[in-house]
């Protein structure tokens, strides 16, 4: 059992060695080209905006300029996501001295509105649409006034930008702007589609499909170069959600307790270092995590396996969680954000244990982490033995009792102790109480032994 149990903390450390070397290694390759003809890379801009979204088109971008492309088109089909990963992104493509072109093949909605913006053009499919941009806190309703004016603020600047109309653009975040020529009337948020987008001046061009985006574009001998999210950058974008991160910390922490309280190495804590290491593998991956959190980690994760293996009253389990949570807050992209996450992950971790514990104490896997065998006769167990057929009996003082000492009853010799008084040798004791090999007794004193 010993040896299975050390190959499992083995195999445990060479896949974070994996995480660790993986992320550096060259995620997607590209060859150089030698055909002639403009070079277009095509940049895919999909499923919730996120940073993970954003550390993959960081990779593109950078890419696309080593291969000396010269243009750029980002194919847009998301229904939004998270502002500072936006914001990112927008920041990204404002420093790119590549032409950029926002293709919204699909929906441009939300953060994807604001991203298409930022773009030197956007061209659009007849049955796209873009807009819909109010920003909303992490329970669905309307963020605070701070937010709301910081993103209408940035939707007018990512318009005028490129010379557009602002109005449009403050009407996708503000429900509060009337427009009911476009269809958003009072308390609606704009949505343009292809046509309409045109129509004002927010899209260039409605084409069909990318032939017809290149014809636009004058590109129609392009050499074409489509970039693809790796299965590393896959890992990330789903790890880097803010939705996961709570339930990866939770899985994580709840995984630990329930191993530090189980003997050796098993399921609780298999699933706590594998969400454990998909949250820090995702980070590095996004760029946030660098060698300094993983070295927390493995130090954390070493500490726990030492606890586990080699109890320590908790110390080193608690060295342990307190390191891992250093290397979190190290990996994060925004600490605030972060410490929000691990308390969240407290409160879920600290509720499930207490509901694991009290229903499922008896049962299943839960059986090995709670001690429920007791010792009793039936099973040959043998406690001290009350001796109550002493009671009343009478003997003498081998030895002064102070309280305690030795007395003779009949043939037996017993270490006996007084009431509390002290007792010289040779005098007459009786025997008042017993519980297991305690034996207390006193003197009778009115039938004192004759001395010799």
């Amino acid at each position: 059992m010993g040896s299975r149990r050390q190959r499992l903390a083995i195999s445990l450390a060479f896949i974070v060695l994996a995480c660790i070397l993986i992320p550096f290694q060259t995620l997607v390759h590209s060859d150089q080209h030698q055909e002639e003809g403009p070079l277009v890379y095509y940049i895919p801009v999909e499923q919730t905006v996120e940073r993970g979204l954003a550390a993959f088109m960081d990779r593109a971008i950078q890419m696309a300029m080593e291969e000396g492309a010269d243009h750029i088109i980002l194919e847009i089909n998301t229904p939004g996501g998270a502002v500072d990963a936006a914001g990112d992104i927008a920041k990204l493509i404002q420093e790119t001295t590549i032409p950029i072109t926002a293709f919204v093949n699909t929906d441009a909605i939300s953060a994807g509105a604001y991203i298409a913006l930022n773009a030197d053009e956007i061209v659009m499919v007849s049955s796209a649409s873009m807009g819909s941009a109010a920003v909303i806190d992490g329970s669905g309703n309307a963020a605070e006034d701070k937010m709301q004016s910081y993103w209408l603020s940035r939707m007018k600047a990512a318009a005028e930008l490129n010379d557009r109309d602002p109005q449009y653009a403050l009407a996708m975040a503000d429900a509060r702007i009337d427009l009911p020529e476009l269809g958003a009337g009072s308390g609606d948020l704009l949505t343009l589609t292809a046509d309409q987008a045109l129509e004002v001046g927010y899209a260039e061009a409605v084409v069909s499909d990318r032939a017809g985006l290149l014809e636009y574009l004058g590109l129609e001998n392009a050499i074409e170069r489509h970039m693809e999210v790796s299965f590393a950058e896959q890992i990330a974008r789903f790890v880097t959600n803010p939705i996961v991160i709570p339930i990866l910390l939770s899985i994580g922490s709840l995984g630990l307790v329930l191993e530090l309280y189980s003997p050796g190495f098993g399921i609780p804590g298999i699933m706590g270092i594998s969400a454990l290491l998909l949250f820090f593998f995702g980070h590095m991956v996004a760029g946030f995590a660098g060698f300094e959190s993983m070295i927390l980690f493995i130090i954390g994760f070493v500490l726990i396996l030492v606890e586990i293996f080699v109890p320590g009253f908790g110390i080193f389990g608690l060295l342990g969680v307190g390191a891992i949570i250093g290397g979190m807050l190290l990996a994060s992209y925004s600490t605030a954000s972060m410490l929000m996450y691990i308390a969240i992950a407290l409160v879920v971790t600290a509720v499930a244990a207490i509901f694991i514990f009290r229903y499922f104490g008896h049962r299943g896997f839960m059986r090995k982490m709670i001690l429920t065998d007791s010792t009793s006769s039936e099973k040959g167990y043998i406690t001290n033995e009350t001796r109550k057929e002493l009671i009343g009996k009478q003997g003498e003082s081998l030895t002064p009792l102070r309280p305690s000492g030795s007395a003779v009853f009949e043939s037996d010799r017993l270490d006996v102790v007084s009431e509390g008084g002290y007792i010289e040798r040779g005098r007459k004791i009786e025997v008042v109480y017993t519980a297991g090999s305690r034996i207390v007794v006193r003197e009778v004193k009115e039938n004192k032994l004759e001395e010799e």
